[in-house]
């Protein structure tokens, strides 16, 4: 077997999609405040992406993000967690769960995907009863807007960028790859789109609190489409050094290419929008939809 009846039987990865999960930015969305001068720029330009997502809808988005001190403290900080049950109600972030839907889950491709990937030799943590917080509903309104249910089941796949030590570039593209190899090996037609969220540039403490680099941001967009292997292979220091201290977030997004065929030996993807803007709040906010050929 193989081609087009393989692809017919088993699941796939369609895309990647890369956003920043700035809290204020569900914030605006909750308060209505997304026309606002400040705000209607940066919500202007993720519209050709909830246009593409409606023309592109997946059955399951495998979704990587950061919880931030909501379902793990600093009591356990697993490394990488992926969300294996039903459902995923909204966290309490301090200021009550915010008014979005729960999370549908796909328990039996997360338990396959982490039965694959823990047989690559890498670990996950199993998380049973898991609260997802902005991490992970702010990129899901960002492509989605606000509808009463959403529309895709998720797999919420947790990374800790928090607490040092935390995982390198380079382990976190070779997970995308074991990851891909996952999803490709499930026994039903299912199209999956990996997220990989959080960055870009940005510090929220000390003397260089509020620091934006344009500059840093946009050559890893670049490296990011066109030299994935690159951007793996920048070192923890320099995200510290030169996208601040919460700029070790972007990790994440090489999960989400580390996935893609093209570092499997396939066509290279499509870039089918790049969207760049500052600030939003203290933060660079950075987009890119991947489209695999």
């Amino acid at each position: 077997m193989g081609g087009a009846q393989e692809e017919a039987v088993h699941a796939r990865i369609t895309a990647s999609v890369y956003t920043s999960h700035v809290p204020a930015i569900g914030a605006a969305i909750d308060l209505g405040k997304t026309e606002e001068a400040y705000w209607k720029p940066l919500f202007a330009g993720y519209e050709p992406s909830r246009q593409w997502m409606r023309e592109n809808r997946p059955d399951v988005v495998f979704l990587v993000y950061n919880d931030h001190a909501t379902s793990f403290d600093l009591g356990v900080i697993p490394t990488f967690a992926i969300g294996t049950a039903a459902e995923f109600e909204p966290a309490d972030e301090g200021y009550g769960p915010r008014p979005v839907p729960k999370v549908i889950g796909h328990p039996e491709l997360a338990s396959h995907i982490a039965q694959s990937v823990i047989q690559q030799d890498f670990d996950l943590t199993l998380v049973n009863e898991l609260k997802v917080d902005h991490g992970l509903t702010v990129p899901m309104n960002l492509l989605f807007g606000s509808p009463e249910e959403w529309p895709v089941k998720v797999i919420p796949f947790h990374v800790n960028v928090v607490q040092y030590p935390v995982p390198s570039g380079a382990r976190c593209f070779a997970l995308g790859q074991a990851i891909r190899r996952a999803i490709e090996s499930y026994d039903a037609p299912l199209k999956v789109q990996i997220w990989g969220t959080g960055g870009m540039s940005h510090q929220l403490q000390g003397p260089r609190a509020g620091l934006i680099n344009r500059e840093w941001d946009n050559a890893f967009l670049d490296k990011l489409i066109d030299d994935p292997a690159a951007a793996a292979a920048i070192p923890h220091i320099d995200y510290v050094r030169e996208a601040g201290s919460e700029g070790i977030e972007l990790v994440m997004w090489l999960i989400a290419r580390g996935a893609m065929s093209d570092v499997g030996g396939g066509n290279k993807p499509t870039l089918k929008h790049r969207f760049y803007h500052v600030p939003a709040s203290n933060t660079a906010v950075g987009h890119l939809i991947l489209e695999n050929n």
